[in-house]
């Protein structure tokens, strides 16, 4: 909520820009679900240029008509009286606001603001023709205006505010230190200089929830999601070149509208389609036709490598024990079936061993669980610090583990084992920063050597590494013993 005093500021502003008479009159027609067609043909006839502009538009590929729009009536009724206020709100707000302002301080380029607020109008649209929403001119709008907040701020106290718009690059940060400097955000400034204006509710209130966290899920993506994104869409669109930002993007489109890269690609397309058309219309360069065909080759590549990538954390994460990080039970088990069929294929040494980790439900029952599972986190960190890349450490149950040692004979393995049991009994776990828990461990181990037919299948491995670790148990644990035919 703005404070009285930031309030006070706004409304007393001599210098904020006044809009003209039609714009006026064309936000009366906005709030009035009754206006008509003839009542809104007569006041956008009495602004020629404004006239010319509607026209061009009804004609543009935008749209898609089939019939071409020679008069005001015919683009009414083309584009529909709502969409005719919209837009020339649009227009009419633009070509008013665009104008620099003397009080603007040096650091603020008014050409970038202008170019960044109509490619996010740009992309809250193709956002809104990608999911097939019937609000694409209330998207176009609300894009447009989502950041006026900045203007009003640099308008009221251009001083205080350019010494912070100058100083940050991020807009999320901006954010941040204007709430924590003056109370509020430019979300809520710009929210309520666009109710001063009359400018229709939901289009300043959706502004400002674009500017919040992400709401749950819906079944409809609403005007207030599509206008979050475009924001972080228009700043990739004009620094194409820098990776951190479609990071940004990414996750940001997942967050608010669950739209996946393939997606992604697609509205970056109808960006690039519409942008022409929609340059020409309010008299500005974002980008030439060589640049945006550069952009979209360079996003569809950044997309597909950050898919790629995405891809391959969400399988690495389907592949491991959430609370240790070790490898998880299936992947063990995918992971023994393939190196024991390299090991009979082409005779090659296979060692696996089996690791149980002795009285460890009296560490739970003395210490608590919470206890319990640091003490395996810390048992797995140990253990990785003992064996090859190569190998493999997974979480077979609740305190035992497996490891697999491809092209390691039995003779091999047994100073690893060793370095690793060794390893194991040497943890002093701090409990509470003085307690300390001890612990040690039995290894039952198992291998299929070149020549020696001992096991057909995987799972006959693993029967004799438990044989084994049942024996090492039994024979006082903290034992290592090697199964033998």
């Amino acid at each position: 909520m703005l404070d009285d005093k930031l309030k006070s500021r706004l409304n007393y502003c001599t210098t904020l820009p006044s809009l003209p008479a039609v714009a006026i009159k064309i936000i009366e027609l906005a709030n009035n679900p009754e206006a008509d067609i003839g009542e809104t043909c007569q006041y956008i006839s009495l602004d020629p240029v404004l006239s010319a502009k509607l026209l061009k538009t009804a004609n543009a590929p935008l749209y898609k008509s089939r019939r071409v729009a020679t008069n005001i009536r015919q683009a009414v009724s083309i584009l529909g009286t709502h969409s005719v206020i919209v837009i020339a709100l649009s227009f009419t707000l633009a070509n008013s606001l665009m104008k620099k302002s003397p009080s603007s301080p040096l650091a603020f380029d008014h050409d970038i603001f202008w170019r960044r607020s109509v490619a996010s109008a740009l992309a809250s649209r193709a956002l809104g023709e990608k999911l097939n929403l019937g609000f694409l001119d209330d998207l176009f709008l609300a894009g447009l205006v989502q950041e006026i907040g900045i203007l009003a701020f640099l308008t009221i106290m251009p001083e205080e505010y350019g010494d912070i718009f100058s100083a940050v690059t991020d807009h999320d940060q901006l954010l941040q230190i204007e709430r924590q400097t003056f109370g509020a955000g430019h979300d809520e400034l710009g929210c309520a200089l666009l109710q001063k204006w009359h400018i229709p509710d939901y289009i300043a209130l959706a502004c400002l929830a674009s500017h919040s966290q992400p709401e749950p899920k819906s079944l409809d993506p609403t005007l207030q999601a599509c206008v979050a994104v475009s924001r972080y869409l228009a700043d990739y669109f004009l620094n194409p070149q820098d990776a951190r930002k479609m990071a940004t993007l990414t996750q940001t489109a997942r967050a608010w509208l669950d739209l996946d890269d393939t997606a992604l690609i697609d509205v970056l397309q109808l960006m690039e389609n519409g942008l022409k058309p929609i340059e020409e219309l309010f008299d500005i360069k974002i980008h030439h036709s060589s640049e945006a065909a550069a952009i979209m080759a360079e996003a569809k590549e950044l997309l597909m490598i950050h898919s790629l990538s995405r891809a391959k954390e969400l399988e690495e994460k389907s592949q491991r024990d959430g609370l240790t990080g070790a490898h998880n039970r299936i992947y063990f088990d995918e992971t023994l079936r393939r190196e024991f069929h390299l090991s009979a294929q082409y005779q090659l040494p296979l060692t696996i061993a089996i690791i149980d980790l002795d009285h460890f439900k009296q560490v739970n029952d003395t210490h608590g669980h919470l206890a319990g599972d640091s003490l395996l986190v810390t048992v797995v960190s140990t253990i990785y610090e003992q064996i090859r890349q190569d190998d493999t450490l997974s979480r077979y149950g609740g305190e035992e583990f497996a490891l697999i040692l491809p092209g390691t004979t039995l003779a091999a393995s047994r100073n690893l084992i060793t370095r690793l049991k060794d390893a194991i009994a040497a943890i002093n776990y701090k409990l509470d920063g003085h307690f300390v828990i001890r612990i040690t461990a039995s290894i039952g181990v198992a291998s299929n050597e070149p020549g020696v037919a001992h096991f057909n299948e995987p799972l006959d491995m693993i029967k004799a590494a438990d044989s084994a670790l049942y024996a090492a148990k039994h024979a006082g644990r903290n034992q290592i013993i090697e199964w033998k035919p």
